[in-house]
């Protein structure tokens, strides 16, 4: 009894460490190069605060009862959030496929879950640092007083699991550095777009309302919107459960592809 007490113990301590080991690796990827992985997405979404909120917004006026800086900061801080916690997994899961130091992982005695999980949280790492960098500088330009503590990071954590999952499949698929590129930039950036960033869904036509419901992005808007202003065109119930139900079909997904060796094995 004492000795498989003992063995159980080993096991979490030999797990813990192999994750612990990708993350901080994952970590000081980012922030030992933070010149160009955290501070260029806060300098970028201060030029669109500068050009939506400062010069297009006071043609535009109220927005949900907001001015319309108040109303887009939400959605291009959720606008950072997206775009690096992917691109933090792709080009890091990618450069290690073509490095071919993958390998060494793979066949290391460390669950695939465990694996996942490691690359997954370093890209929620870079997530959440870009999110509290672009907050600050929102809080330069506009007030932003936090109605929803909890539901706010909610949903900053499970849109960065989500996207940070999602580059992870891009990266597996990718057979070339062109590649991790095709989905930020003809899928993520126009989704993005047309997400409800600037702009409510209630001033478009029946038909394109209804469209944009297809759109996962406008509920991570809307779900963020609402955990700061308090506001939001998707009820937030309806929000949660789609991003929750796309976070559970995207980690399904990357456990399969990693338990076949999809993209990995040659």
């Amino acid at each position: 009894m004492r000795k498989a007490t003992r063995t159980r113990s080993l096991g979490w301590r030999f797990y813990s460490v192999a994750f612990s080991t990708i993350l901080i690796k994952e970590c000081n990827r980012f922030l030992r190069i933070w010149l160009q992985t955290i501070l260029p997405p806060g300098i970028s979404m201060g030029l669109y605060f500068v050009i939506f909120g400062h010069l297009i917004g006071p043609r535009i006026g109220q927005m949900g009862g907001f001015s319309y800086m108040q109303y887009i900061a939400p959605g291009i801080i959720m606008m950072a959030v997206i775009t690096n916690a992917y691109s933090n997994v792709t080009s890091s899961f990618f450069g290690a496929k073509f490095q071919r130091h993958i390998e060494e992982i793979l066949v290391a005695p460390v669950p695939n879950v465990l694996i996942l999980t490691g690359y997954v949280c370093g890209g929620v790492c870079r997530g959440l640092c870009v999110a509290a960098l672009v907050t600050v500088v929102a809080s330069f330009f506009t007030d932003l007083s936090i109605h929803s503590y909890t539901v706010t990071f909610a949903v900053v954590l499970m849109t960065s699991t989500l996207f940070s999952l999602g580059g992870f499949i891009n990266a597996v698929f990718a057979r070339k550095f062109d590649d991790i590129s095709i989905v930020p930039t003809f899928v993520l950036t126009p989704l993005t777009y047309l997400g409800g960033v600037f702009y409510s869904i209630d001033l478009l036509p029946e038909f394109w309302r209804h469209l944009s419901l297809l759109n996962p992005i406008l509920y991570m808007v809307n779900a963020f919107r609402f955990g700061i202003l308090g506001v939001s065109d998707i009820a937030l119930g309806q929000a949660f459960t789609v991003i929750g139900g796309f976070v559970v079909l995207l980690t399904a997904w990357s456990l399969y592809l990693l338990e076949r060796g999809v993209g990995l094995r040659s």
